[in-house]
């Protein structure tokens, strides 16, 4: 391709061949041929990925590129958009997602998430991360919810912060930490894949880190899909790395191999700083 030649618009009525996808032996989840339309307009092309098993995947691309659209798909948060249709088949193991018979509440104690902007509920700290295990009925007794909602604070790093404070708002925690919080909250239940949406966009460098180091201490018992619009946090906690660009799936491989050897001219132009 000479880019000397093309516009932009010229690049984007090509059509795109994913590159760099080595197949993932008995992945977690494993998305093929997935569309999404928002009415009349389709945002999701044709979509195929993998999903390893207690693995870290970035999710990256320009601002309106579909990756956090594509995200919501994985535990179907874009149900809660009327005019949103998603096509396709994703699995998670041997489950088909959007089978009808599906319990989506249940569905999303599988696969939790973590908002752009920290989301606590406006009840106690305790009762934040408690929430989920009432729902599901996790546990037996004030002992075993007592139990859970230390070692889900312990695991964000955050119990020594709020164990003398738990009775009070979490609305009442610093920005870093009501993510963490929510991040407790998600973990609380189980899951076996945490989605991440920009989950570091609204802290500062220093909450950020923390977050990060709990992401990757996170993924030694969890999947993780983490939607982040900074590089440089994808080439810090991810193993592999999709780039997305005007809602198609361009590549996608280790993370190394996608900044230092991208495999497509359009990944190469994002990492670079021509497209963004």
């Amino acid at each position: 391709m000479n880019t000397a030649h093309n516009t932009m618009s010229d690049i984007a009525k090509e059509t795109y061949q994913t590159v760099g996808q080595p197949l993932i032996e008995d992945p977690k989840m494993h998305v093929r041929n997935t569309n999404v339309y928002y009415g009349e307009k389709q945002a999701i092309f044709d979509v195929n990925l993998d999903i390893g098993k207690n693995q870290v995947i970035s999710m990256i691309g320009p601002s309106g590129c579909g990756k956090s659209t594509f995200l919501r798909c994985l535990n179907r948060m874009n149900d809660t958009i009327d005019i949103c249709r998603v096509q396709g088949t994703l699995m998670l193991d041997d489950l088909n997602i959007y089978d009808k018979k599906i319990d989506v509440v249940e569905l999303r104690a599988r696969v939790g998430m973590v908002f752009q902007k920290p989301n606590p509920f406006p009840k106690s700290i305790y009762e934040n991360v408690a929430y989920g295990a009432r729902i599901h009925g996790l546990t037996d007794n004030k002992v075993e919810l007592d139990e859970l909602v230390e070692q889900s604070l312990k695991r964000c790093g955050l119990w020594k912060e709020v164990k003398d404070r738990l009775d009070e708002p979490a609305t009442g925690l610093s920005g870093g930490q009501q993510q963490r919080l929510c991040i407790a909250r998600a973990i609380a239940v189980n899951p076996e894949v945490i989605l991440m949406d920009e989950p570091c966009s609204a802290l500062d460098p220093i909450a950020t880190a923390t977050v990060e180091e709990l992401i990757h201490e996170l993924s030694e018992n969890f999947t993780i899909c983490i939607v982040t619009h900074s590089m440089q946090q994808a080439a810090r906690v991810s193993q592999r790395t999709a780039y997305f660009h005007l809602g198609k799936l361009i590549e996608v491989n280790d993370t190394s191999t996608v900044f230092t050897n991208p495999e497509h001219k359009l990944t190469e132009e994002y990492i670079t700083g021509r497209i963004g």
